[in-house]
């Protein structure tokens, strides 16, 4: 009886254990910050400067429009259970407005997440994206100021990698002479390309915007300016200018101007490798 005794208590110090174990466990994750994101521009810094104190839900897919993405049940939800929505507050992202009403989460705290360097407002390229770790970093750090010093030092971890690669790719393309290379691209990547060196001589709009007056144009000004290359963004069309490419007898490739648009382009740094490799591979044909 006395050993059948011993082995009870030693039972309920053991469940007792286990029990603060297994609490311990589940508060350190109830205890995250939710966070969801419009989109993959911001969520993938979010989840580099966030580490495993955040859990990170993303809404549009990388590869879509933000102009014409549709609400879902799924993405209210979404919003029902966060703490923090981080959006750009672009034009094509109006449906956010309904989104926030439909979510009726007095907890939420809603961010845009607006950054520049001069009029350059692309993220894709390197000074635009240091701008905006520093502004996620900062929304991070009011959201959840006890883990302040440890999102700062991630976003430093971050912002090296970024000045790392931002001088690599810069050195390489400065190589290249592309300032004598004449090209059109969609409106939206405008501030990426003049980044890169190229020559632009016109942009053009999604695809509903190319009229046959404005394509007329375009492959007007092309031949007179003697355009090699166009450049399409696959968030507004992914073959946009195709025909016009056809028109002028050049060629026509397609970027992506969100990290994950394409397989093995989930972070930024991968993103512009293969955007600036695309580009080098198109001017050498």
């Amino acid at each position: 009886m006395r050993k059948m005794g011993i082995m009870v208590i030693v039972a309920l110090i053991f469940s007792l254990v286990v029990g603060t174990i297994l609490g311990g466990c589940e508060s350190a994750d109830t205890t995250k910050l939710k966070v969801v994101t419009s989109t993959a521009l911001i969520a993938q810094i979010v989840e580099r400067i966030g580490g495993n104190m955040v859990d990170v839900v993303n809404i549009i897919p990388p590869a879509q429009c933000p102009g014409h993405f549709d609400v879902s049940p799924n993405d209210i939800q979404k919003l029902a259970d966060a703490d923090l929505f981080l959006m750009h507050g672009w034009q094509g992202e109006k449906f956010t407005e309904e989104l926030i009403a439909s979510a009726d989460n007095p907890d939420l705290t809603v961010v845009q997440i607006n950054v520049s360097v001069g009029e350059n407002t692309n993220w894709m390229t390197p000074e635009v994206q240091l701008a905006a770790v520093d502004k996620i970093v900062d929304t991070l750090t009011q959201e959840d100021n006890q883990n302040s010093t440890a999102y700062k030092d991630l976003a430093d971890d971050y912002k090296g990698i970024i000045t790392t690669k931002g001088n690599e790719l810069e050195t390489e393309l400065a190589q290249k002479g592309l300032n004598s290379v004449n090209v059109m691209c969609n409106e939206q990547l405008n501030g990426f390309i003049q980044w890169t060196g190229l020559n632009i001589v016109a942009v053009y709009g999604r695809p509903d915007s190319l009229t046959p007056q404005v394509v007329k144009d375009l492959v007007d000004k092309g031949r007179e300016e003697g355009v090699t290359l166009l450049i399409d963004n696959l968030q507004s069309g992914a073959d946009a200018a195709k025909g016009i490419a056809e028109e002028l007898g050049c060629v026509q490739i397609t970027i992506t101007n969100f990290p994950g648009g394409y397989d093995n382009t989930e972070t930024w740094e991968k993103a512009i490798d293969y955007d600036v490799e695309l580009i080098l591979e198109a001017i050498n044909k």
